[in-house]
């Protein structure tokens, strides 16, 4: 026995299990990872969970030109840019319109489906949204825990919880918080995706992550992820461990919490919230949560499917190895410097320019199924998407441009870019890094022969690199499971993550962040597609290791996670869009 050799630990074994799953779930040249292999239609999951025995309460729905305003789009990034709007019902009601509500619904035929505002993979939309209210002056709720049912548009009433313990919680907040709780159904992606589905769950995680931080900034709210704590807590907080509530239903997998509050902007330009305290924790009191969560409970929840043709258990597997065990006790600093425009793109605009509004371009999302295979956009407009998407690691969480001062970490993700039609840029394969901190890593995981030159014309700050010249159409179509959509737009990317180190380092718990940093990112390219008179689509189908062949990835240093494209939509005609609250107006009449 070797005395220097160290310890194997619960951790590693933990990592090793994840990692065994990723590996065991990626996508090959001569086979895909397991599914049913066909779509089981009579036990296709309801998308819409209900708790039943639980109160309704429906929010107002709410008109485009009623208050609150929808700001311009372009003020929803500038700090300080859009006034802070008071925590009532009509806010929160447009807070879920933009976050996880409806959007429209879909018609071919007899057939008719919901969209919303989070993009879902499959529109299969495993993600369920919760809220929990102390008492604020001037909304008009009780203090509680409540369900967001987005068919209904209202808030499920799942537990009464004592207003004193919540207020006792919620003390090293700022004024007016509140908390946003995210859970999975796995069963959702499951029926379609099979084993795959533990991916896809998470990067709908993030997408969720990303609608709500948006649906936050409209209103002139801050959002934080409270990340430090076990994943146990959560799950006390949000009901999902009252498995006698669920009985034979699907059980949901409690992902994440999230702080959101109020701003207010002082004449210096710093950011200031009222608060006794000069930092936010990013964890809840076990104890508080423990003694809140002991208030009553209402509402069993429904069955989603008569039948479960497979159990995927390594889904299971997944989900029970990531789970996170240890809890830790950061903060982040209130106080924040507002710092000059990094966009050039928009620099010399105001926010008062005419354009379209953040509830527009939120409402009119979708996701491509089709392009023209010929519109190109301009290098300005490319360069200007890339920027949104970059976090400015060197500055602290609230100094990051929206969204990523939602995110309390480094970014781990970079893009891996198939430049098809920009014109001004030549078509090849380009590289951003973002996080210039993490330039060397990802130079030593690739092919040393890769030729890193900025890319011609590219703003300061924003490190893209021109890898390889060529046309890489047909390279795009061939590693996306042959899709022509990742070659018909004008430019594709992966979302190239730095995978086992982190995971090493880290442990296990940190695999389903990988995929929300990807969905989050996902969710800010289609907002910036749809700005730009184009349109975007998450693509969860690609062939991981021919992927990583392309630039000479060799082992698990990098893995490639999710993909995306952008480009001139073609739209199916045979299809009629439908306002997304019709069935409410029409049953109130």
């Amino acid at each position: 026995m070797n005395p220097q050799r160290p310890c194997h630990t619960a951790q590693d074994d933990h990592v090793n299990r994840v990692i065994r799953y990723h590996v065991q779930t990626k996508h090959h040249f001569n086979r895909y990872a397991r599914s049913l292999g066909y779509l089981d239609w009579a036990n296709q999951p309801d998308p819409f969970r209900r708790f039943e025995g639980a109160q309704l309460i429906p929010l107002p729905l709410l008109k485009p030109d009623e208050e609150p305003l929808s700001p311009a789009y372009a003020a929803i990034y500038e700090r300080g840019a859009v006034p802070s709007q008071p925590v009532n019902l009509r806010t929160l009601s447009r807070f879920f319109e933009l976050a996880l509500a409806l959007s429209a619904w879909k018609k071919a035929g007899e057939s008719e489906w919901a969209l919303r505002s989070n993009p879902s993979s499959g529109n299969l939309h495993p993600t369920e949204g919760y809220v929990v209210l102390p008492r604020i002056e001037g909304l008009d709720l009780v203090s509680g825990l409540s369900h967001y049912a987005p068919r209904e548009h209202g808030l499920e009433r799942r537990a009464d919880l004592q207003a004193d313990a919540v207020a006792r919680l919620m003390a090293a907040f700022p004024s007016n918080a509140f908390l946003l709780g995210l859970t999975s159904v796995h069963w959702r992606e499951a029926w379609k995706y099979g084993e795959r589905a533990f991916r896809y769950c998470n990067h709908d995680v993030g997408h969720a992550i990303g609608t709500a931080r948006v649906a936050a900034a409209t209103l002139g709210w801050n959002m934080v992820l409270l990340d430090g704590m076990d994943q146990d807590t959560v799950a006390t907080l949000l009901g999902t461990d009252r498995t006698e509530d669920f009985g034979e239903a699907e059980l949901e997998h409690p992902d994440c919490l999230a702080v959101i509050w109020p701003s207010e902007n002082v004449e210096d330009g710093a950011s200031f919230v009222k608060c006794e305290h000069s930092t936010v924790p990013l964890f809840l009191d076990v104890a508080m949560v423990k003694e809140v969560a002991s208030g009553t409970w209402y509402g069993k929840a429904n069955r989603l499917s008569r039948e479960h043709g497979v159990h995927w258990d390594i889904i299971d597997e997944a989900a029970k190895a990531s789970w996170k065990a240890q809890a830790e006790k950061p903060a982040i600093s209130l106080q924040a410097k507002t710092f000059p425009p990094s966009d050039m793109f928009h620099a010399s605009r105001t926010t008062s320019d005419a354009g379209p509004t953040a509830g527009q371009i939120i409402h009119q999302r979708r996701s491509a199924v089709a392009y023209d295979g010929k519109t190109s956009i301009s290098a300005e407009t490319f360069f200007h998407m890339l920027q949104r998407v970059m976090p400015w690691a060197e500055r602290s969480q609230l100094e990051r441009s929206m969204p990523w001062d939602v995110w309390p970490y480094d970014p781990a993700i970079h893009l891996l870019i198939f430049v098809h039609r920009v014109d001004g840029l030549t078509p090849g394969l380009y590289f951003l890094v973002r996080d210039s901190r993490k330039l060397s890593l990802i130079q030593q995981a690739m092919n040393p022969e890769l030729d890193w030159t900025i890319a011609p014309g590219c703003p300061d700050g924003l490190l893209l690199y021109w890898l390889l010249e060529g046309d890489s159409k047909r390279l795009a179509v061939q590693v996306s499971c042959h899709q022509d959509i990742a070659g018909d737009s004008a430019f594709s990317f992966g979302m190239v993550a730095e995978f086992e180190g982190a995971l090493r380092e880290r442990g296990a718990w940190w695999y389903p962040r990988f995929f929300w940093e990807a969905g989050l990112l996902g969710q800010i390219m289609y907002l910036e597609a749809e700005a730009a008179g184009m349109r975007a689509t998450g693509i969860g189908c690609f062939f991981d290791d021919p992927v990583h062949e392309i630039v000479g990835i060799q082992s698990l240093a990098m893995q490639s996670l999710y993909h995306f494209t952008i480009g001139a939509p073609v739209e199916d005609r045979r299809l009629q869009m439908l306002p997304a609250y019709e069935h409410l107006v029409r049953n109130k009449g």
